[in-house]
């Protein structure tokens, strides 16, 4: 497949860009790790496109925010951190060889940021044009919310650059996504002298845990999933105290609110157990529909592109949910996201940072269109 006007970008460059960043370990939530990180990618920035890459503080580390100036019209949106924790660098540490690159983050997401500043640097015009890059994606992105709202309804369009789907298709849907934690209070007692004294919190547990499973309906996308559970001190002691923690996947709004309504209504089985539930469906669904200008762009760009509806969130939910255009898993072509075995397929890279090159033309043309 070719692409249409294509423009000239070094695969070499872009794979030292990726190593830079990589070597540079970001774990969610480690503030010295990520401030290092934030450094490094507005350094970048900088080099590849000019101008001054900003670092907004917050809570859970430094976001980056670049802007070219003039009427906002597209918004690049990513994230520096990982799932990998310190040390994992040491132990699979970056290469580039056979076709492929490795090491913690290459996939998720850094191979995709990189890919998008070298098709920008590309372009003659960058007018519009905004690059948001997040510190908290990968714990929920509570810091970095509103900041990702306020760009995407300015600049009007989104495209996201985590991973390709599989086989290098666009994310043009996906699901909503939460996490609730049933916490269960019952009453200690000697579990052989008089068990009958106590509440057993690990039998409540248990009963939830079947309430929780059958609310959902993967016929209609939703599912919850229970996926850690902890409960009791010692084997002679009947358990005061449980938790189960859920996974949830939704795709629409009503399925959200069902959801949500339905945990709120846990009720428990044993006289005197007690329930506490927190959590709700964080990440809102991103319907197709908003991506369909987008990716129709996108396939002219590149004949024979696929788009693909996924289960995984993203801060493209965000952005979707307020009626933004947004195209999503632009990034790296690739696999093995949050995985040892994660990589990226370097003769893609060329392709993607022309695809974002191409998008981003459109974009400022029919922004201009619109004003004119």
């Amino acid at each position: 497949m070719t692409m249409h006007k294509a423009v000239p970008v070094s695969v070499d460059a872009m794979l030292e860009d990726l190593k830079t960043l990589v070597e540079i370990e970001s774990p969610s939530r480690d503030l010295d790790a990520l401030r290092t990180s934030a450094e490094a990618v507005a350094a970048v920035i900088e080099n590849r496109l000019g101008g001054q890459a900003v670092l907004v503080e917050s809570e859970a580390g430094p976001h980056v925010h670049w802007a070219a100036g003039g009427d906002p019209k597209v918004l690049i949106l990513g994230h520096h951190d990982t799932v990998f924790p310190l040390g994992t660098l040491e132990r699979r540490p970056f290469r580039a060889e056979e076709g492929h690159a490795t090491g913690p983050g290459v996939f998720d997401m850094l191979g995709g940021l990189v890919q998008a500043i070298h098709g920008l640097a590309a372009l003659d015009d960058l007018s519009g044009v905004e690059i948001l890059v997040t510190a908290d994606e990968e714990v929920g992105s509570r810091s970095s919310r509103a900041l990702i709202e306020e760009r995407a309804l300015a600049c009007g369009a989104v495209l996201v650059f985590e991973g390709a789907a599989e086989g290098g298709a666009l994310k043009t849907g996906r699901k909503g996504c939460g996490t609730f934690q049933v916490s269960i209070a019952g009453r200690a007692s000697h579990a052989g002298l008089e068990p009958e004294a106590g509440v057993n919190a690990l039998v409540e547990a248990a009963h939830q845990v079947l309430d929780i499973a059958a609310l959902g309906r993967p016929d209609i996308g939703t599912t919850v999933t229970p996926t850690v559970a902890s409960a009791g001190t010692l084997d002679n002691v009947v358990p005061a105290e449980a938790t189960v923690i859920v996974d949830v996947r939704v795709e629409s709004v009503e399925e959200k609110e069902r959801i949500e309504s339905a945990f709120a209504a846990l009720a428990p089985h044993l006289d005197e157990a007690e329930i506490a539930v927190q959590g709700a469906v964080g990440r809102p669904p991103m319907p197709e529909s908003t991506s369909t200008e987008l990716f129709a762009v996108a396939e002219k760009l590149l004949p024979g592109l696929e788009g693909r509806a996924v289960g995984g969130g993203s801060d493209g939910n965000f952005t979707a949910a307020l009626g933004v255009p947004t195209l999503d898993g632009l990034g790296a072509v690739g696999g093995g996201a949050h995985a040892d075995h994660e990589y990226l397929v370097i003769d893609a890279m060329a392709e993607r940072a022309n695809l974002v090159a191409g998008l981003v033309t459109a974009l400022q043309d029919l922004a201009d269109n619109e004003n004119v």
